[in-house]
Formats: C-alpha cells, sequence, structure tokens
C-alpha cells in the first residue's frame, strides 16, 4: 500500500496533523506513508517517525512564511511526479479545490478529503467539514469517514539533538541558566490576526520588570522588525532585555527553543501550535478566527478572546470595527494569566 497525505502550507496546520498521522501509521504499519507539504512548514516533520518522505511542494509565494530561494515548480510537475510514484490512496487534508484537482489528475484511486469548495467531484469518498470543531479533530474525522480507528488524538513534536546544541551555544554565549523562560510571539501569518504591538510591550515590560523573566523571540529575519518596535514602545530601561533570535533559527531551531520555554504567550499562530506539540503552556490570543477550532490544543493552555457577536468572522471580509475583537482585549488579563502561571509554576 502507497498512501499520499496532502497538506501543504501553514506551519500551524502541519503541526495539527500529526495525531492523524500517528492514526495511519497505526492502521498500516508496513505501507508507504508520503506527505505533501509546503516548502518552510514541512519541517515540522523532519523528526516525525510515522512518514517515509516528504514531498516539497513548491508552486507560489503567497504566504510570506513559505519564501524560499528554490526554484518554484508548476502543478502539473508535481502532477507528474506524484503520478509516477503510483499511490494507492491519497488522503487530501487541505481544503482547496486545487489539492483535491491535484489528487485527481495525479490518478490515485482513493481519494479522501474534505467536501469543501465544490471539489467532491475529485473525491472518491467526501467528508463533512465540521465549522466549530478543532482542525485536530476535523483530520481525524476524515480517518473515521474511511474506517480508520482512531484511538488518541494527542499532539507530540520531536527536536534534533542537533538543533538541542545549537540552542545550548546560545544560552551558554548569553549567560542563560535558571532564568524564567518566556517565549513572547507576537506576529502571524496574518496582520489582522495580530494583537497591537502596545499591549505586548505592556506584557514584556512586566515579564521583564515585575516577574524577572527572560523573554525571547524567534521568527523570521523580517520579524525582528516587529520586535524592535516593541522595544521601541517600551521606552524604558528593563531588568533583562529580550533575546530576539529572529532570522537566525530553522523551524526546528525554534522548536527546540520552544522546548526549553517555561511558556508562551502570542497571538494566533503556528508557533503556539509547535508549543502545544512540546507540552509548553500556551497563552493565546485570539481575534477574528475561530477559538474553538484553531486554540492551542490541551487542558494546560489558556486561550484568551472576546465574547463578540462577529466572532469568527474567519476575515472573509474587511471589518468594519477595525479589529475590535484584538484591540479591545487589553493587556490586563493576559498579565493576569501570566502571573496566575508563575505562581503555579513556583
Amino acid at each position: 500500500m502507497r498512501i499520499l497525505v496532502i497538506r501543504y502550507r501553514f506551519i500551524g496546520d502541519t503541526v495539527l496533523m500529526i495525531p492523524f498521522l500517528r492514526n495511519l501509521r497505526r492502521a498500516y504499519p508496513d505501507a508507504t506513508i508520503d506527505v505533501l507539504v509546503g516548502p518552510v512548514s514541512g519541517e515540522v516533520l523532519t523528526g516525525c517517525p510515522y512518514i517515509d518522505r516528504l514531498i516539497v511542494f513548491d508552486t507560489t509565494r503567497k504566504h510570506k512564511y513559505e519564501n524560499t530561494k528554490q526554484e518554484k515548480k508548476s502543478f502539473f510537475s508535481y502532477v507528474n511526479l506524484l503520478k509516477s510514484r503510483n499511490y494507492d490512496k491519497a488522503y487530501v487534508l487541505k481544503r482547496s479545490f486545487s489539492s483535491a484537482a491535484l489528487a485527481f489528475f495525479a490518478g490515485i484511486p482513493q481519494r479522501i478529503g474534505f467536501n469543501t469548495e465544490g471539489r467532491g467531484i475529485f473525491l472518491t469518498k467526501k467528508v463533512p467539514y465540521v465549522a466549530d470543531t478543532h482542525e485536530v479533530e476535523c483530520f481525524l474525522d476524515v480517518l473515521r469517514h474511511d474506517g480508520i480507528p482512531v484511538n488518541d488524538n494527542y499532539l507530540e513534536n520531536w527536536v534534533s539533538q542537533e538543533s538541542d546544541r545549537k540552542i545550548d551555544r546560545i544560552f551558554n554565549d548569553l549567560n542563560i541558566t535558571d532564568d524564567l523562560k518566556v517565549l513572547i510571539h507576537a506576529t502571524s501569518g496574518n496582520v489582522n490576526k495580530q494583537w497591537p504591538l502596545e499591549y505586548f510591550a505592556e506584557v514584556v515590560k512586566h515579564l521583564s520588570n515585575n516577574s524577572g523573566a527572560r523573554v525571547f523571540y524567534t521568527g523570521t529575519q523580517k520579524d525582528s522588525q516587529t520586535y524592535d518596535q516593541i522595544r521601541d514602545l517600551i521606552n524604558e530601561d528593563l531588568s533583562k532585555e529580550p533575546v530576539n533570535l529572529c532570522g537566525r533559527l530553522s523551524i526546528a531551531e525554534s522548536t527546540a527553543l520552544i522546548n526549553r520555554m517555561d511558556f508562551v504567550v502570542g497571538s494566533d499562530s503556528g508557533t503556539l501550535h509547535i508549543a502545544a506539540s512540546l507540552n509548553i503552556p500556551v497563552i493565546g490570543i485570539y481575534g477574528p478566527m475561530n477559538h474553538k477550532k484553531w486554540r492551542a490544543q490541551g487542558d494546560i493552555h489558556q486561550p484568551l478572546y472576546l465574547d463578540l457577536p462577529c466572532i469568527p468572522c474567519e476575515l472573509r471580509k474587511k471589518c468594519p470595527r477595525d479589529i475590535a475583537c484584538l484591540k479591545e482585549l487589553k493587556p490586563e488579563p493576559v498579565i493576569e494569566k501570566i502571573s496566575s502561571l508563575i505562581n503555579v509554576n513556583l
């Protein structure tokens, strides 16, 4: 049996696929299981023991976290590649029209996926997509509709020794030992999911001056500008200056860094899902998207959101309230969550 799983693009969605892959491997211990992933987001599966091969699907530069120096390829070059692999079955976890068309044109006999965006014509088994269900469970529903038993739904992740050693070197160079360590993640793939930077400035100031924490930042080199803006907004000395590692770490190395944190505070983003997959507590700040679907999975995590009638709008149109779901969520409740989390860990 040769199986292809299609879920390219977005770090968070790729992380949330891990329970699906584990249950699939349990059902097919001897199958070849390949996964079609995005050029950057797919790196979160580098150490995954449930798959045989990652195939990088690189046709566009639309998403800011997918920019690579590699030459992008055409859609039909991937049709031909997948056709040559002679897959027996494809699970199309991406909900786009084109992803289902890809499996169809590649001639894969069994094609199971969500019945969204009018793409049912390309699928041999159509799965309902439930808007108010966590994305992990939506992925697992695809297995359930294919008659595959689902035994568990927990997230997990894997930190390589090489990545761990790089974080060791960084910590040694900065003389970081027993500090309370907190990752602040202020950026997101969509700026309309980002909590205001002046609010993050208040949180960073509290962590450094009141909690004695060492704050860390990670992301792309371009993300570094965001954290420079946060530092400018603080406009005073800090007990401990934040450590800005933007542009210095790969996805695997960022995962190793997150694994060293006591907790993570951030806007709705893939980084929060990486933290959840490592069992690192998350204080997540959610705005226009459906928190029931996209919150960090697990009881140890604390989602913060407002109860507004327009939530979730899923960013389908321009907000007439100027993203009030985030701007009206002030720093105080976030700082309260931080304080309670620190007290629990003392």
